[in-house]
Formats: C-alpha cells, structure tokens, sequence
C-alpha cells in the first residue's frame, strides 16, 4: 500500500525507474529512540538502493556526507557514492547494528533507519515500517523485527500473528 509511504517535496526524487522509495520517517514530534523510521529495499545493491534514500534523507540531515550501513546486510560497495553533486562516503561496519543504516550530513545531525530486508513479504514489510517509525516507538530493531516475525539479518521468519 504506498499510501503507507514517505511523501516528502515534489524535488526529492524517489523513484527508482517504475519503483517507489518505501520509506516511513517518524514525525519530529515523535518520541526519540534508537530509530527515525525504516526502510524497505528493493535489493541488496547498494549502488542501486542508497541514492534514493541518501536523497530523501537528506531533507532531515541536510546535505549527505557518510552513510554506515552493515556489511552483511549488502552486496560489495565502493568507498564513496556521488548523489546530485555530493560525495557520499560509504562505511560498511561490523560495529553497526544489523538492519541499520544511518546518514550524518555536514552539520553531524544523524538519521537512523531500520532496513526491512528486501525479500520480506509486503504486509509484513509494511507492518515493520509501521512500527518503525509509530510516534510512540522506542523499541530496538531487534524488537521491532522479532515483534513482526523478521529475523534480525536475515529473512523473514514466519508471519505474525495479527
């Protein structure tokens, strides 16, 4: 359902060719916790998937200058990315916490995102997004993924209960 969907401005593209960013983002006057909303893949390349999202985000970090994201969660990544102009730096980290991935812009203000792995069923992947980025939301990922019957850096385990 993309009604469930980040819309930011008309500027930000969003699309990747025929596909829509599937991104939720808490509000700002959302309680604070390990997370600022999630994010739902298309794949697990990073040079198609991190432009799109490095864009979005930036309307809250201002312009992008590194993104952390972890190594086991994505395909072999170059060091840097260049996104309308900007030079990305890319830091894959084992210290990063699985299905995380965060953008720091110039000013050091910081975006963190749970990552729904990309082959998640879509009402389950929508349901993690949801509880991701709910103005209540304090959980971990861990909780978060665990509570929607996802594996922490894996695939989806069973589907939840509702």
């Amino acid at each position: 359902m993309a009604s469930d969907l980040l819309v930011t401005s008309a500027d930000v593209p969003l699309q990747h060719p025929g596909r829509e960013l599937r991104l939720k983002i808490k509000p700002s006057s959302a309680a604070r916790g390990p997370l600022d909303g999630g994010w739902w893949p298309w794949s697990t390349d990073p040079a198609a998937e991190f432009p799109a999202l490095i864009m979005a985000l930036s309307s809250w970090v201002g312009p992008a200058r590194h993104f952390a994201y972890h190594p086991h969660d994505w395909d072999p990544a170059e060091k840097t990315l260049t996104v309308e102009g900007w030079t990305v730096h890319l830091e894959a980290l084992h210290t990063m916490r699985p299905n995380t991935v965060a953008l720091t812009g110039l000013n050091l203000k910081q975006i963190r995102v749970l990552l729904v792995p990309p082959a998640t069923p879509g009402g389950v992947a929508r349901a993690v997004l949801r509880s991701a980025s709910g103005v209540d939301t304090t959980a971990t990922v861990e909780d978060i993924l665990a509570s929607n019957g996802v594996s922490l850096g894996g695939r989806p385990a069973t589907a939840p209960n509702v």
